[in-house]
C-alpha cells in the first residue's frame, strides 16, 4: 500500500467492462486513501486512457478533463441503437449495402471542424437534476440541446462490409459496414454521437461497436502505469502500486509554466493577484521547481488565482 499522504497522477488503461467509478474504487485501495478521482468518464464498453488523481491531485482533475482528447473507434453503419453503441437495444436496421467508400469519406468530412453536436441521450449530462442516461433507461424520451464542439481529425482507417444477425429464430440478417476511425476532438465531443450522425447523414443509421481513448491532453497510452492485470489484483495488501506522477510534472505536461520570483511566490501563498501578463490562458506558477498554483489572466494585464495548491 502506498503512502496515503502522497499526491499525484496515475495513467490507467481502463479495461472493457469496468466503469470509471470501479477503477477509482480500486485505486483507493491500491493507494490507501479515499481522496481519489478521475478526469473524464469512460463508458464501460470503452477502454483506454483514464487519468486518476490521488490526494491533492484531485483538485487538478476538472482542469485536465477539459483538455482535448484522441480516440480510435469502430462505427457500424446499417443499424441504430437506443444508446448509440453496441450495448443498446436496436431501434432500426436499414442496412448499409449501398454505401460507398466515397460517401463515407464525404460524410466524415461533414463532421470535421467546428460543428454543432447533440450529445447522446445516454450521457451523464444532467436534465432537471437527473442524469440523462438514467431518464432514458427509465423509459423517458430525452432531447438534449446541441452544443458546439471541434473535431480536428476524423480519419477513416479501414472499411469492412459484413452482416449482422438480428434474430437467430427468424434468421433476420442485415448488411452492415464497419468503419475504423481515428478522432481528435475537443472536450465534450461524443464519439457515439459522431457514429449516430454519420449513419443518419448516409441514410443507413450507425452506432459504435468499439471505442478506445488513446490520449487526454499531454497524457497517452505510452504512459500507462496501471493496466487490467494490476486492477484485477483486487487492491490486495500485497499489491504494490506504481509511483505517482508528481504534481509539478503533471502541470508541466498539461499547462504553460511561469517561474516566479521569491516575492511573487510569497503572494501566491495568500492567493494574491500577480502583476504579470499571461500570454496563454490557465498557467501553472512555480517557484524553484515547486508547483504553487494555477493562475489565469484577468484581462487587465494581471493574473489572478484559479486554484492555490500551497498554504
Amino acid at each position: 500500500m502506498a503512502d496515503a499522504g502522497v499526491s499525484g497522477l496515475v495513467v490507467v488503461d481502463k479495461p472493457q467492462g469496468w466503469t470509471s467509478h470501479q477503477v477509482v474504487a480500486r485505486c483507493r485501495r491500491l493507494y490507501g486513501t479515499r481522496k481519489v478521482g478521475h478526469a473524464g468518464t469512460l463508458d464501460p464498453m470503452a477502454t483506454g486512457v483514464l487519468l486518476v488523481g490521488v490526494n491533492r491531485a484531485t483538485r487538478l482533475l476538472g482542469h485536465l478533463a477539459g483538455h482535448d482528447k484522441s480516440y480510435t473507434a469502430t462505427i457500424r453503419l446499417g443499424i441504430d441503437t437506443l444508446t448509440d453503441d453496441a450495448e443498446g437495444e436496436i431501434t432500426a436496421a436499414n442496412g448499409a449495402s449501398g454505401v460507398t467508400a466515397g460517401a463515407i469519406g464525404a460524410g466524415v468530412e461533414r463532421f470535421t471542424g467546428d460543428i454543432s453536436q447533440v450529445p447522446s441521450a445516454v450521457s451523464a449530462i444532467k436534465v432537471d437534476g437527473q442524469r440523462s442516461y438514467a431518464r432514458v433507461r427509465a423509459g423517458e424520451q430525452v432531447a438534449l440541446a446541441a452544443r458546439p464542439v471541434t473535431v480536428t481529425r476524423f480519419d477513416v482507417i479501414a472499411v469492412r462490409a459484413g452482416t449482422e444477425i438480428l434474430s437467430e429464430t427468424a434468421s433476420a440478417v442485415v448488411d452492415v459496414v464497419d468503419v475504423d476511425v481515428v478522432v481528435d476532438c475537443s472536450t465534450g465531443t461524443y464519439i457515439r454521437a459522431l457514429a449516430r450522425d454519420l449513419g443518419a447523414a448516409l441514410g443507413t443509421g450507425g452506432h459504435l461497436t468499439a471505442l478506445r481513448r488513446t490520449r487526454v491532453g499531454g497524457f497517452d497510452l505510452s504512459q500507462v502505469m496501471i493496466d487490467a492485470t494490476m486492477l484485477e489484483h483486487h487492491g490486495s495488501e500485497s499489491a504494490v502500486p506504481p509511483a505517482l506522477i508528481p504534481l509539478a510534472e503533471v502541470v508541466r505536461r498539461a499547462f504553460p509554466v511561469l517561474e516566479l520570483e521569491a516575492e511573487q511566490a510569497h503572494d501566491v501563498h495568500f492567493g494574491r493577484a500577480l502583476s504579470v501578463n499571461l500570454e496563454a490562458g490557465l498557467t501553472a506558477v512555480m517557484f524553484k521547481g515547486e508547483f504553487l498554483a494555477l493562475y489565469r489572466p484577468d484581462g487587465a494585464g494581471r493574473a489572478v488565482a484559479d486554484a492555490v495548491f500551497v498554504s
